[in-house]
């Protein structure tokens, strides 16, 4: 396995770029940690498959380098960088067994009779296909063929990474949890470094030890699952991550706290010190899980319930905040909130503020 290094790279798919907006990825420098889950997660057009074909070789970058464990790469062809790469749709041999697509990039290398063996052996008892080895993986179906495309990427155990390109995409979405699962396992047992592209927060937080969130061709945070919940560093990480997203609201200074709409909330000590000069926007962002509705005798600020969405194990109030601020409120599944009037309280330490975007503090 491998550290990966990206040294100020950007790509552009222009012969002469001349600003940000033509390029596909804008400059980054990351260190992607050697046997680490990592997830590359963000909508359509963000630069996801070009960041990932980069790494693989597949895309030589416009700008800055690509280094496996020291050593740079980023003019080697694919088939010199040790990369293994998992396509959105399975890539095998139909006519071969499952016994045969397993093996055959060991075989391809010369690796030893009885080491292929050992190897399609676990590879396949991993991913539960012990009992179709000796099938043709014509007569499979989608979900069997994407589990030995998977293992044709895994089998080989000298790989710098193994590069998941959105791959449940053609998975029924009953199946997708337990891929999921299966795959977080296989990390578990070989501490392969993955890479895996998903447009999909569930996929990316239930399979990743850090995710990386991109946005416009720019990675705009990396961190663990729990940071980009509970600190996002922009407000599209907020907006993007958490169902339903963060709720965000234009507001001002006042001293230490914010005045929105004419009513003052406060924030955590020494946050509106850090507010830089020159700033366009101010928003402060909460989630709807950290944003509550008072009870007898708690100040707040005035709103209206507007509706409320029995969700099961939780319901969501939609709330509006004076002439035409819409926030969403996370409420337990015991709660007797209605719509009617209330009083809205924002917990300092949740309380977020962003200037033109970016978190402050």
């Amino acid at each position: 396995m491998a550290q990966i290094n990206l040294e100020a790279l950007a790509h552009s798919y222009m012969a002469r770029p001349r600003d940000a907006k033509d390029y596909a990825l804008r400059q980054m420098n990351h260190v992607w940690e050697d046997g680490g889950a990592y997830a590359l997660l963000g909508p359509s057009g963000c630069g996801k498959t070009t960041l990932l074909n980069i790494i693989s070789g597949l895309v030589h970058p416009s700008e800055g380098r690509v280094s496996f464990d020291g050593e740079d790469v980023t003019d080697l062809p694919p088939e010199h960088r040790n990369i293994a790469q998992v396509f959105q749709f399975p890539v095998i041999y139909d006519t071969m067994t499952v016994r045969a697509n397993l093996a055959f990039p060991l075989r391809n290398r010369g690796v030893p009779r009885d080491r292929i063996d050992a190897r399609v052996t676990e590879i396949a008892r991993m991913l539960d296909l012990d009992d179709v080895l000796d099938e043709k993986a014509i007569g499979l179906g989608a979900d069997a063929k994407q589990k030995i495309s998977m293992g044709r990427g895994l089998v080989r155990d000298d790989v710098a990474a193994v590069l998941f390109d959105e791959p449940l995409t053609v998975i029924d979405p009953h199946l997708k949890w337990q891929l999921r699962r299966k795959l977080k396992e296989i990390h578990e047992q070989l501490k392969l470094t993955l890479v895996y592209v998903t447009h999909d927060q569930t996929e990316a937080l239930t399979f990743a030890d850090k995710v990386v969130v991109l946005y416009e061709g720019r990675v705009v945070q990396l961190g663990t699952p729990q940071e980009l919940f509970e600190r996002p560093e922009h407000t599209f990480v907020g907006y993007f991550i958490g169902s339903p997203g963060m709720n965000f609201l234009d507001c001002r200074l006042d001293g230490h706290r914010v005045v929105v709409d004419g009513e003052a909330i406060e924030l955590t000590p020494g946050v509106a010190d850090a507010v830089p000069d020159g700033h366009q926007r101010l928003q402060i962002g909460i989630r709807p899980e950290f944003l509550r509705l008072a009870e007898d005798g708690e100040a707040g600020v005035p709103a209206v319930i507007e509706s409320v969405a029995d969700l099961g194990s939780y319901r969501i109030a939609s709330v509006l905040m004076g002439a035409e601020r819409r926030l969403q409120v996370k409420l337990g599944e015991d709660s007797a909130a209605g719509p009617g009037d209330v009083r809205l309280l924002f917990p300092p330490e949740w309380t977020k503020l962003y200037a033109d975007d970016l978190l402050v503090g």
